[in-house]
């Protein structure tokens, strides 16, 4: 095998962050952006796009809104009804650009990206911290609730006061991708919240990430009739968010 065979061998067995595809994401999205600001966050030496939405009554406690494989931060399904609907509830929101792969990538492919989530959630954090926010809870969907108990499975920033996981699946050959192994040191209270017609790998694992969990403030809920992108249950979805952040101290 040539050099050049070599390389291209390497780049598929080990896939690296598509930061073009995150550049037409951006663009994307900047064009069509109605509500919230184009926020750029820098991330050790990368630049990525955030959106910033702020409460409809002045507030210091935020959101960080982050998506599933390979999307953006205004997805329409499950992140833009958060995003936006959130706001009308007293919470300022950041929805976050999060690592992504080429198209073609598979699911488990997205391990060697989770080290990246640290700094983008790091940035957030510091981001929202100057805007005069004094509580922040972590809110992700599928993939983006992986790398999130992954984050808070390494670092427990004080800011941060709560996760909320949406359609969490649970078990993997990697274990930063596990969140029966990572949720075992989330100090955080967790909401782990879900479809009664939700992906099996997301169903089949209910039992198992709360006896993985590593506090006693983990709750689980399930909404029937709700699918793993809450198609037709954006009401019950935001409900279900804001009545599990009322609870918080």
């Amino acid at each position: 095998m040539g050099r050049i065979g070599i390389i291209l061998l390497l780049i598929m067995l080990n896939p690296v962050q598509d930061f073009a595809k995150e550049k037409r994401w951006a663009d994307q999205v900047v064009d069509s952006l109605l509500d919230g600001d184009a926020v750029w966050l820098k991330a050790v030496d990368h630049e990525f796009l955030s959106l910033y939405t702020e409460a409809e009554d002045e507030s210091e406690q935020a959101l960080i809104v982050m998506h599933g494989t390979g999307v953006h931060p205004n997805w329409d399904q499950v992140i833009l009804p958060i995003r936006v609907e959130m706001t009308t509830r007293g919470w300022n929101t950041l929805s976050l650009q999060m690592p992504v792969l080429a198209n073609e990538a598979e699911h488990d492919d997205y391990a060697v990206l989770f080290p990246e989530v640290i700094p983008r959630i790091d940035a957030a954090l510091a981001y929202l911290q100057a805007q005069g926010n004094r509580k922040v809870v972590l809110v992700a969907h599928s993939l983006g609730s992986l790398m999130t108990s992954y984050y808070l499975s390494q670092k427990h920033p004080d800011l941060v006061k709560g996760f909320i996981a949406i359609g969490m699946s649970g078990g993997s050959k990697h274990a930063v991708m596990d969140p029966l192994q990572t949720l075992k040191t989330v100090q955080v209270p967790v909401f782990d919240l879900f479809g009664s017609n939700d992906l099996p790998e997301v169903l089949a694992h209910e039992q198992a990430k709360q006896q993985a969990a590593a506090n006693t403030n983990f709750q689980q809920r399930r909404v029937e009739g709700a699918n793993h992108f809450f198609d037709d249950h954006n009401e019950a979805l935001v409900d279900a968010v804001s009545n599990w952040l009322d609870t918080l101290p």
